[in-house]
């Protein structure tokens, strides 16, 4: 009796298998098909893009971390598809996923927003690597741009690391991205010193500095009346690598030519009157001295 129930269970068994296989091998053979053809969809998708972001130049860094991040999404809707082919309820992966992220947002507020700039600076690039930039009171030479940070060697050989989210969201001074510059130089000379002579004075030596644009034209302003000399402005153009070392060569230069050409610079110097207590004023002598 024992024997004939084992043998039916086993029946039954064997029976009930084959009906889940019919139903079931459809599925899983659908599920694998789909699984490659996504696979092979995902991989033309990403070397799709990859190309475009050689063709449009897109930074290496952000093309390898966005094509890195798009191949991860594609995957996890690619295996919420094949689950749900065999059947699987996805809804309740979706939903943990939705919270997930949020939670995720939520922790990382701060590092999402230089991630978006590190984005928008990587893709608009007001700068790149090598500029020399001023942005939230730091001068110096852009080293690194990361996704999330960017790091500036100063003058003075600091680093300093920059969030990209405040640098995405305030004024950022770019030095190199124009090839050319402008000169500036502030010249004093004493006064009763003639204008058009110390005019042609600088013109003719700035003219001898093959680094300085003839186009536009080096010109030289008269500003101010100072407290002790005569203020001029000098200006002229030159390539932004050449700045200051035109600068720095010029002021010395015209230095030597002044002394030369008996060009008098001036020094602070004051009149000073002494009045006596009964309102006259002290005018003295050489003749009082020597008496003294």
């Amino acid at each position: 009796m024992e024997e004939i129930l084992d043998v039916t269970t086993m029946e039954k068994m064997i029976e009930s298998g084959w009906e889940f296989a019919l139903v079931a091998l459809p599925k899983i053979l659908l599920a694998v098909i789909f699984y490659f053809i996504g696979k092979y969809v995902i991989k033309f998708i990403i070397k799709t893009i990859n190309k475009v972001f050689v063709k449009y130049e897109i930074e290496p860094s952000l093309a390898t971390f966005l094509g890195s991040f798009l191949n991860g999404v594609l995957y996890v809707l690619l295996v919420l598809a094949v689950l749900s082919t065999l059947g699987v309820e996805v809804t309740a992966f979706i939903a943990v996923l939705g919270a997930a992220g949020l939670a995720v947002g939520l922790a990382l507020q701060g590092s999402l927003a230089n991630f978006a700039g590190g984005v928008l600076i990587l893709v608009f690039k007001p700068f790149k690597v090598g500029d020399t930039i001023e942005a939230q009171g730091t001068l110096g030479s852009v080293e690194r741009i990361d996704i999330l940070y960017t790091t500036v060697r100063n003058f003075d050989n600091k680093v300093v690391t920059i969030p990209n989210g405040t640098l995405a969201n305030n004024n950022v001074t770019n030095f190199s991205q124009k090839p050319t510059r402008r000169v500036d130089m502030s010249i004093g000379v004493a006064y009763g010193s003639d204008i058009k002579k110390i005019r042609k004075i600088i013109l003719d030596t700035l003219s001898q500095d093959e680094r300085i644009h003839a186009d536009p034209a080096p010109v030289v302003w008269f500003t101010n009346f100072g407290d002790s000399s005569l203020d001029l402005t000098v200006r002229c153009w030159t390539d932004s690598s050449n700045l200051w070392p035109v600068y720095w060569d010029n002021m010395e230069r015209l230095n030597e030519v002044f002394i030369s050409e008996g060009v008098e610079i001036p020094f602070p110097q004051r009149d000073v009157h002494h009045i006596f207590p009964d309102g006259k004023l002290l005018v003295e002598t050489k003749s009082q001295k020597n008496e003294q």
